[in-house]
């Protein structure tokens, strides 16, 4: 046979060699655009920067505005200059997002899935009118304040209480690992109250409100995750999410933030096999390329196999979305699968690295790390487990 070494900068040959089963071809010519819109911008505004930021522990909060224009900020949301855009195009950008970074993807999902989508889906006109638009803008950062440091599985168990003042409400508790609170402007906050759990538009600079940025970390380190004490903060009645009763509004929106995952995952997961893949065809040992010897193929050959297995799942939950029939369990699927099996790309992808797998200048190795906070937030590898174990089985593991 003759040999015929592919061009380790020729990218686009890479993945076209890559997309074994024609996955790319299944995608319209408006998916594609979007999806390469994303792509560009992560390229030239992420990438060249990102090892630095996450050496740093630095979040480009100054990028807000930036995906805002791209409608990136509740891209799927109608109204409020928000893009209307589908499931499918909102999956395809979150996974070029994430192959720049997780923090950046997930700053997407907080500010568009998790604090947007509250506020579209169950608040009132004046404060959909209010929010809305300058949140779909980055002109104001929001958070989703709903995990507490003793309820993060079962948050039926928050003890975030919110009681009736008068005409007002008076917030006390705490939050922790909630994403951009120290530099939100709005906190959606999510309590107890005696009609059961409530959700709140929270400004973060009432008295009372504290968010404390959680440090030094080993993974997100170009994002922010704080720990929000409220105080007795008071809030006017107008403050309350009126459509939101119970905990169906927070796990709706932990849904749309879980099909975001699910997209996005495989981005960190393709990037790491991509710094892998240009690094084995450039490398040479013994006399030649170690893209040519047979360990490295198989561990090649093993990424790009459940890569695409990855993507086909993404896709059909996407198109299930689109199309009005996707469930809570399948979410749950596509997050397990898709998260497990990226976290092992990246780990074998800095194997084929070797030493040099480990320099941030190389990104499996900032991939896995992020990752690992990725499969723990919007329900663990145990709590998707047992959703589907419950739907196979009809008997609740939970409790």
């Amino acid at each position: 046979m003759t040999d015929a070494r592919r061009d380790p900068d020729d990218i686009e040959a890479l993945r076209a060699a890559s997309d074994v089963l024609g996955i790319d071809a299944l995608l319209s010519e408006d998916e594609r655009a979007t999806r390469d819109g994303v792509r560009a911008f992560v390229d030239d505004e992420i990438r060249p920067h990102i090892a630095e930021w996450f050496d740093t522990a630095h979040f480009p909060v100054e990028l807000a505005p930036a995906l805002g224009r791209l409608g990136l900020l509740g891209m799927t949301l109608d109204g409020y200059g928000c893009a209307g855009a589908s499931a499918v195009d909102y999956g395809l950008a979150a996974l070029e997002l994430e192959a720049g970074d997780s923090g950046l993807r997930t700053f997407v999902s907080v500010q568009g899935s998790l604090a947007m989508g509250s506020i579209h889906r169950f608040g009132s006109a004046e404060q959909k009118e209010e929010w809305l638009p300058r949140m779909a803008s980055g002109e104001v950062i929001a958070c989703f304040a709903l995990t507490e440091p003793g309820a993060g599985s079962d948050p039926s168990a928050m003890s975030t209480y919110a009681r009736r003042d008068g005409g007002d409400w008076v917030l006390t508790g705490t939050k922790r690992w909630i994403g951009l609170a120290s530099i939100a402007a709005l906190a959606v906050v999510w309590a107890q109250t005696d009609d059961g759990v409530r959700g709140f538009l929270v400004p973060t600079g009432l008295p009372g409100f504290e968010a404390t940025v959680l440090e030094p970390k080993g993974s997100m380190r170009a994002s922010v995750q704080t720990q929000i004490r409220l105080d007795g903060v008071r809030v006017a009645a107008s403050a309350l999410l009126p459509g939101a009763r119970g905990l169906r509004g927070p796990f709706s929106a932990l849904n749309e933030a879980r099909y975001g995952i699910v997209w996005g995952a495989l981005g960190a997961a393709r990037d790491s096999y991509e710094a892998a893949l240009r690094h084995a065809l450039r490398r040479e040992q013994f006399g030649r390329p170690i893209a040519g010897f047979q360990l490295t193929q198989r561990k090649l050959v093993d990424m790009v196999i459940e890569l695409q297995k990855g993507a086909l799942l993404a896709l059909q939950i996407g198109r299930a979305k689109d199309a009005g029939t996707l469930t809570p369990t399948q979410i749950s699927l596509g997050k397990l699968s898709n998260v497990r099996e990226a976290i092992e790309i990246a780990r074998e992808a800095r194997t084929i690295l070797g030493g040099d797998g480990v320099l941030l200048e190389n990104s499996p190795i900032r991939h896995a790390a992020n990752l690992e906070s990725v499969r723990t937030y919007e329900g663990t590898d145990e709590v998707h487990t047992l959703v589907l174990g419950q739907h196979l089985t009809g008997l609740s593991a939970f409790r």
